[in-house]
């Protein structure tokens, strides 16, 4: 991982404030929030070494500059793109403030981010793997409950760990807090059910530790799991990482028949086109059952 030179002086107070108002007005979690400091720390940084001593004198230029310093630095178009929208984003509040009069990003274009579509597994893969967890002991049955869970559900690895015991006990449907502390609700089919009941008869009053209160997901060591750990649990178990249950849940909802806007609403999705993609994963699905099973395909 690349180190990032901390903010010039003179920069610090117009991020701090701008970060305060990103968290009260937008609601932005404290990992969105670390990504605009270090963007704009290497940004500022750039500034501060081509002579800039305050936002009032970035201009378009410098700004283009900065893409192209980041394009040789062998930056991936997305993170490039992720980058240069901080710092629209910064200094579109400058210019609302009345700090600047126009913001110097406006005009700089983005790498344009390649299409990539999600990986979904297999529906038959995904049973197996669920299938094979079929221990009693403690971390067996916190696994196999959170596996369940993952593809029962589509959630977010961050709404996972949030999760409280009193949300999920005797429920056949699930209040999640999304991004933007967005609430929305989703069903909890069976066999998740049943593995969660498992997990809290059975294996949480054995693995929690007076540190775990009333979370779910309860580490070996006694305390909440975070999103580290319940990423690591998923890749260990399954060779994959837990977002590739939230795109297999999508995926497979579509291919049985669901409804886009459905999904959008289960996923959380603001935006329809955000779900959207996923049609183009079952579009390929369609096709490759096409061509495998009609005799003139």
């Amino acid at each position: 991982m690349r180190s990032l030179p901390d903010l010039p002086s003179w920069a610090h107070l117009p991020v701090e404030e701008f970060l305060v108002r990103q968290g009260s007005q937008r609601n932005l979690s404290p990992h969105s929030l670390a990504a605009y400091r270090r963007d704009l720390s290497q940004f500022l940084a750039f500034c501060d070494r081509a002579g800039v001593g305050r936002t009032q004198d970035v201009d378009r230029l410098l700004v283009r500059r900065f893409v192209a310093y980041l394009d040789t630095l062998g930056y991936a178009r997305r993170s490039i793109s992720r980058k240069t929208s901080a710092v629209r984003v910064f200094f579109s509040d400058q210019a609302r403030r009345g700090e600047i009069l126009l913001n110097p990003a406006d005009q700089v274009a983005r790498p344009r981010r390649p299409k990539t579509l999600p990986h979904a597994l297999p529906q038959r893969t995904v049973r197996d793997l669920l299938d094979s967890i079929q221990g009693s002991e403690p971390l067996e049955l916190r696994d196999r409950a959170i596996l369940e869970f993952l593809y029962a559900t589509g959630v977010r690895v961050a709404e996972l760990a949030a999760l409280r015991i009193g949300e999920v006990r005797d429920q056949e449907f699930v209040r999640v807090a999304g991004k933007g502390n967005r609430q929305r609700t989703v069903p909890l089919g069976k066999p998740a059910r049943d593995a969660v009941d498992r997990y809290l008869a059975s294996g949480r009053p054995v693995l929690a530790g007076p540190a775990a209160g009333d979370y779910l997901w309860v580490g070996a060591r006694g305390g909440p799991m975070g999103t580290r750990n319940l990423r690591r649990v998923v890749q260990n178990r399954s060779a994959t990482f837990p977002h590739a249950f939230r795109h297999s849940f999508a995926t497979h909802l579509l291919e049985g028949g669901a409804d886009l806007r459905a999904v959008q609403e289960l996923l959380g999705h603001v935006e329809l086109a955000t779900t959207q993609i996923y049609t183009a994963v079952t579009r390929d699905h369609l096709r490759s059952t096409y061509e495998r099973s009609h005799p003139r395909a």
